[in-house]
């Protein structure tokens, strides 16, 4: 996603005391109505993959629209810089970018040594704001374990803290790695801390959940859901379909397939469908992740047509969503509620079918089941042959229906070869 910014001033250099560097300089100049500030910090900003920055810089920009003054701080593999736009109402809305390096999920310790170093230099760009003092904060899920360290700004700036939930940590490392005597010292300490949090966001209901059964008061916890990360209208022209896959239906997987996603009921379910079933659907995997990898290996090893691209534009996501036949989405059973593929909202947004691989508690089921989509298809983790019977159910559903007629009524072909994806 490229952020335009009209009316704006980008500061991308790093020369002693720019307005990058510090932005205290200018903008007593920029901003002169009043507000509480507002602080919005995320993981990786676009042109950057990942979902959390991408649903960030939608709604900070909204709040500013919305009449309040908006700082949003986030990653990036380019250089350090601050975008300011003063919008029509008189608000400031700013983007900062810092500079940082990926790491490799699979190494543990970098993981770690990553999570710290970024939390760091976070909370102090926040810290050497002077708007900072008395402001309003809200942080998300990523970078993991920010709770740890925006608490210290809370008690140096006395901040209010808005915690907007996106991935439980350190759950999702128990659920992981297992319940170990050090993650669960971690999770008491989490708690303790969460406790001191002024209000909370949730994406779904099996968080708000999680956090009452925690100890969380009621009335403290809002929710507030996704929304697909681009608009859909319906009349998009779906992009090409890769070759190997021309001839068949496609079951697109778009996003992050990581630890937390199913595979081994993907693998399974696809092979059989394949020895025993109609065998007319191929896998496009528009993906990043250790499955992602997993799954091409195990799927080319068993002959099953299977297409690998990587994330892209977030402006081609309209496109790539409607050139499926049908969306993938799969979460583990441990997974449920500590984490939500945000990739439902755009999958839901394109009306196509949906399958859903993943336990029912989790908002994913809930958000498909309600959304009145063309088909739905729910499996439970394992039930290798409920998947094949799913896709059997999907493919029988194709040859039923005309092709879909676009503006005019015109039949949409698909044009162009670019991926992209929301997570």
């Amino acid at each position: 996603m490229r952020v335009s910014i009209d009316s704006c001033v980008s500061v991308t250099a790093r020369p002693p005391m720019t307005t990058s560097e510090n932005p205290d300089i200018g903008i007593r100049q920029i901003s002169r109505k009043k507000s509480i500030q507002l602080f919005y910090i995320v993981d990786w900003l676009p042109p950057d993959f990942g979902a959390v920055g991408q649903y960030g810089t939608i709604f900070a920009r909204g709040l500013a629209v919305a009449g309040r003054d908006v700082r949003l701080i986030g990653l990036t593999t380019g250089t350090y810089s601050t975008a300011r736009e003063v919008l029509p109402n008189g608000k400031l809305f700013e983007i900062t970018r810092i500079r940082s390096s990926s790491y490799t999920k699979s190494k543990f310790i970098g993981r770690l040594l990553w999570t710290f170093r970024t939390n760091m230099r976070i909370v102090y760009e926040v810290i050497r704001d002077f708007r900072s003092s008395r402001a309003e904060i809200v942080f998300t899920g990523a970078p993991p374990f920010m709770l740890f360290f925006i608490v210290v700004v809370k008690i140096i700036r006395n901040t209010r803290l808005i915690y907007r939930i996106t991935d439980f940590y350190p759950e999702v490392l128990m659920a992981e790695l297992g319940r170990r005597p050090w993650l669960l010292a971690i999770e008491r300490l989490t708690w303790f801390l969460r406790r001191r949090v002024d209000a909370f966001e949730v994406l779904g209901d099996d968080q708000r959940a999680i956090l009452i059964a925690g100890g969380i008061a009621p009335d403290r916890i809002y929710l507030k859901r996704d929304i697909a990360p681009a608009e859909i209208r319906g009349d998009e022209v779906p992009i090409e379909i890769p070759g190997q896959l021309k001839d068949l239906q496609v079951l697109l997987y778009s996003g992050n397939y990581g630890v937390a996603h199913d595979s081994d009921t993907v693998v399974g379910g696809l092979i059989k469908y394949y020895s025993e079933g109609a065998g007319t659907f191929g896998l496009w995997l528009n993906a990043i992740g250790s499955r992602a990898d997993l799954v091409e290996q195990q799927l080319r090893e068993a002959g099953i047509p299977v297409v690998r691209s990587q994330p892209g534009q977030l402006e081609e996501l309209p496109r790539l969503l409607v050139a499926a036949d049908a969306h993938l989405i799969t979460l583990r059973p441990e997974f449920s509620g500590i984490v939500l593929p945000s990739k439902v909202y755009g999958c839901i947004a394109s009306r196509k079918p949906v399958l859903f691989v993943g336990p029912a508690s989790s908002d994913v089921h809930v958000l498909c089941r309600d959304a009145d989509l063309p088909a739905y298809e729910h499996v439970e983790v394992g039930d290798i042959d409920g998947f094949a019977a799913a896709l059997d159910r999907l493919a029988e559903r194709k040859l039923r229906i005309p092709p879909l007629k676009g503006i005019g009524g015109c039949d949409n072909e698909r044009q162009g070869n670019t991926h992209v994806s929301p997570r």
